[in-house]
C-alpha cells in the first residue's frame, strides 16, 4: 500500500493528493434503501427530493450520516445525490472485504452516489480505522476522494488563514498515515500493539458529532 503526497498550487492554497487503498467502499450499499429519522422532514415526489431537518440520521447499508439537515435527490436511474450540512456532520461507511471503516466530519458532506464521489467542506477531517484502531487521518479545509480509483486531495484555506487550534499554521493540510505491515494492514500502535486491550474509540464520534448524543 502506498502513498504519494504531490503539492499543488502550494503559492496559492496548501494542497495535497494523497493516492492511496484508503478507501473502497462497501459496493453492496448502493443497493440498499435509506432510511431517515429527523425532526422534520419534506419530501417532492414529483422532483424526487427529501429534505429533513434537526438531529438528522441517514443509514443506508453500512453509511451513517449524522447532521443538522440532510438534502436527498434522487436522478432517473436511482442515483442519489446527498448534502449533509452540520456543525458538524459526520459519515461513516464499512471498507469492502475489511474489518475497517472510514469517518468523515465536516461543516458540509457532498456524496454522489453515480460518480462516487465524496466532498467534505469547512473544517474537514477523515480517519480510516482498522477494528477500533486508528490508523490513518486528514485535515483540511475541504477534502475529496473516489471511491472506486481511491484517490483523495485535501487543501487547505490558503495562507492567510489563521492558526488552527490544534496549531496547524497558515491553512496548511495535515495527514498521519500508520504503518503498514506487508498485506497492507495498518500496524496497531500505543496500548493496542502491546496487547492491552484498547480502549473503544472513532467509532463513536458519531455520538458527537453532526447530531447530539444517544
Amino acid at each position: 500500500m502506498k502513498f504519494s503526497f504531490r503539492p499543488v498550487l502550494a503559492c496559492v492554497v496548501a494542497c495535497t493528493s494523497l493516492s492511496t487503498s484508503l478507501v473502497h467502499a462497501e459496493q453492496a450499499d448502493r443497493a440498499k434503501p435509506l432510511f431517515i429519522e429527523a425532526d422534520t422532514m419534506r419530501h417532492d415526489d414529483a422532483n424526487k427530493i427529501t429534505t429533513a431537518t434537526g438531529n438528522v440520521v441517514g443509514t443506508k447499508g453500512t453509511i451513517l450520516m449524522r447532521s443538522d439537515t440532510l438534502e436527498v435527490r434522487q436522478d432517473a436511474e436511482g442515483n442519489q445525490f446527498t448534502v449533509a450540512v452540520g456543525r458538524q456532520a459526520f459519515m461513516r461507511q464499512k471498507r469492502e472485504g475489511l474489518n475497517e471503516f472510514i469517518e468523515g466530519q465536516a461543516n458540509r458532506i457532498e456524496r454522489d452516489e453515480k460518480t462516487q464521489m465524496v466532498r467534505l467542506i469547512g473544517k474537514a477531517v477523515m480517519r480510516r480505522l482498522a477494528g477500533d484502531v486508528l490508523a490513518d487521518e486528514i485535515r483540511g479545509e475541504t477534502l475529496e476522494y473516489n471511491e472506486a480509483t481511491e484517490v483523495y486531495n485535501a487543501v487547505g484555506a490558503g495562507p492567510s488563514a489563521a492558526p488552527s487550534p490544534d496549531g496547524i499554521p497558515g491553512g496548511r493540510v495535515r495527514a498521519m498515515i500508520g504503518p503498514r505491515q506487508g498485506g497492507g494492514a495498518a500496524v496497531p500502535r500505543g496500548p493496542a500493539a502491546s496487547g492491552t486491550k484498547r480502549p473503544a474509540m472513532s467509532l463513536q464520534p458519531s455520538t458527537q458529532i453532526g447530531g447530539k448524543p444517544q
